[in-house]
């Protein structure tokens, strides 16, 4: 493949996850009640665990998109 196919790819999926977290986390932080209250029709869960679980997949993305988008798409803008 192409580097510089290579580095849009990685360049706009970076660009998407960051827009997916992004929302995720406003979600969280501006319509808190709303989303537990739609969660827990599906699942029966605390609200303190709710919001620990909520925390914890936000952290975890981010890494995620730190280390499977961003460093990628850094490291090919180096040796490009």
């Amino acid at each position: 493949m192409e580097l510089q196919a290579l580095r849009a790819f990685f360049g706009w999926c970076a660009v998407i996850n960051i827009g997916i977290l992004l929302y995720w986390t406003v979600m969280i932080l501006l319509a808190r009640e709303w989303v537990y209250r739609m969660h827990t029709r599906w699942f029966p869960i605390s609200r303190d665990a709710f919001y620990v679980a909520m925390y914890s997949f936000i952290g975890a993305m981010k890494l995620l998109v730190l280390v499977f988008n961003l460093v990628p798409y850094l490291a090919l803008r180096i040796i490009g």
